[in-house]
């Protein structure tokens, strides 16, 4: 399967294009007023529930029916893709925004965006504060500006395009602001487990206009390294759990390797090179300057080929770090203990039923690119929530979004044309996915 198949023949007439080009064109100042101020919500991890009311209330302001919950975590430990929480979680919400046709005539449709950020590092490192938006040489900087709160707003200013430009969806459709895409995925989960579902879905992640072909998958896992503390002045006589942590860092840099020089026969990532990447992310311990530390906890990253087993990639990782403490005077009676925690996510490669709607994205692409103008694809070295809706749930997901730079990094910025371009591509799939209702409620452009 492949994205550059041949467009499907279109249902829009051209004067319907460029009416709803017009129309995103008409909102496109709202628009990127609307991404600033979301942009201006530090959307952390737990602490999420401004930008999720943020986005609650336009739905609503839109009368969308809104479906607004806190996320129960006993109703989704038992689900494939679950991954474990550390932290706060009672204040964990999902929104979807749903739209039921006056007449239905087309396919189902869900737009998933996520509005959860990472950290920003240090400020002072940022040219502007990350929660202070700014647009400089066309572009908008700001942490979560293009990952993913750029390609959520496009897709809610796409169905306002249509709306302005008298029509209404012809299907089912669901918009879905979900958190915990950067850590386990759950907000995702919740909503398939909730019960929503379509013919198709389509994330709006930054991608610069390609199709994500695949995606590995990813494990997270905390490192806990145990030391013997004595004062500084007789160091030797203690062991130290930070040194001791670089050790089982270097071996799970050497696992990092062998895995990726395993990847050479995978049928998908073959010719990716160096598509699995481990990452000693974030590091605490010891208690005192002047005593040898006693504890050590280093959380961890490693991705996984899709179809490798995740329950013998965790055993390989024990395994590593069991043998890397073989020699070592203190850890070879005190192993370091490996906790599972956030991602525990299977990779996943598109199948033939994203087919369809590809076919008619391509359409929708050509439209705004130019005829016989082919959507690119890559093959992901990170993931998205898409697994969820492919692997489990048999609900056809792919991201399309777009052009962003320096995302997890410092002056994360979006390039704002593309977004207006990924608007008019949003407008246009959901035009002939869904098919068009008239309404009465045109605006003039």
């Amino acid at each position: 399967m492949s994205p550059s198949n041949q467009a499907s023949s279109s249902n829009l007439t051209a004067a319907t294009v460029d009416l709803i080009e017009a129309a995103v064109d008409a909102g496109f100042d709202d628009q990127i007023r609307f991404l600033a101020d979301f942009v201006r919500i530090p959307s952390l991890r737990f602490e999420e529930g401004p930008a999720q009311d943020y986005i609650a209330a336009a739905l609503r302001a839109r009368g969308y029916k809104v479906d607004d919950w806190t996320i129960d975590l006993s109703d989704l430990e038992h689900l494939d893709g679950f991954g474990q929480i550390h932290g706060d979680f009672s204040r964990a919400r999902s929104v979807v925004g749903s739209h039921h046709p006056r007449r239905t005539k087309g396919r189902s449709l869900i737009l998933q965006g996520h509005l959860d950020v990472v950290p920003t590092g240090p400020s002072d490192m940022w040219t502007d504060p990350p929660f202070e938006p700014v647009i400089r040489d066309g572009w908008m900087y700001g942490r979560g500006a293009g990952d993913m709160k750029a390609g959520t707003v496009a897709a809610l200013f796409a169905l306002d395009a249509l709306a302005r430009a008298g029509f209404e969806p012809a299907a089912i459709l669901h918009f879905q602001s979900v958190i915990e895409e950067e850590s386990t995925g759950l907000g995702a989960l919740s909503t398939l487990q909730r019960g929503y579902r379509a013919d198709v879905a389509v994330l709006p992640e930054p991608s610069d206009f390609q199709i994500n072909r695949a995606q590995i998958g990813v494990l997270w896992f905390r490192l806990r390294v145990r030391g013997r503390p004595v004062h500084v002045a007789v160091a030797g006589e203690g062991s130290n759990a930070i040194m001791a942590s670089y050790d089982v860092i270097r071996a799970l840099q050497e696992l990092e390797a062998e895995w990726n020089a395993r990847a050479a026969e995978h049928p998908v990532y073959n010719d990716v090179r160096h598509p699995l990447n481990f990452n000693a992310g974030k590091i605490r311990g010891g208690d005192w300057a002047s005593s040898v530390p006693a504890w050590c906890d280093v959380d961890c990253r490693m991705g996984v080929l899709p179809g490798q087993d995740l329950e013998a990639a965790k055993a390989e990782i024990a395994a590593c770090v069991v043998a890397a403490s073989r020699d070592h005077p203190f850890l070879s009676n005190n192993p370091p203990e490996v906790i599972w925690n956030g991602f525990q996510a299977e990779g996943y490669v598109l199948d033939d039923t994203v087919a369809p709607p590809l076919a008619v994205m391509q359409g929708a692409y050509e439209k705004v690119f130019g005829t016989g103008q082919k959507m690119k694809e890559n093959k992901m070295t990170a993931l998205t929530d898409t697994r969820f809706y492919g692997l489990y749930y048999g609900v056809p997901a792919f991201c399309i979004g777009p052009r962003a730079e320096n995302i997890h990094g410092f002056d994360e910025r979006v390039e704002l044309e593309s977004v207006r371009k990924l608007t008019v591509l949003l407008a246009l799939f959901i035009a002939e996915w869904c098919g068009l209702n008239e309404t009465s409620t045109a605006v003039a452009p």
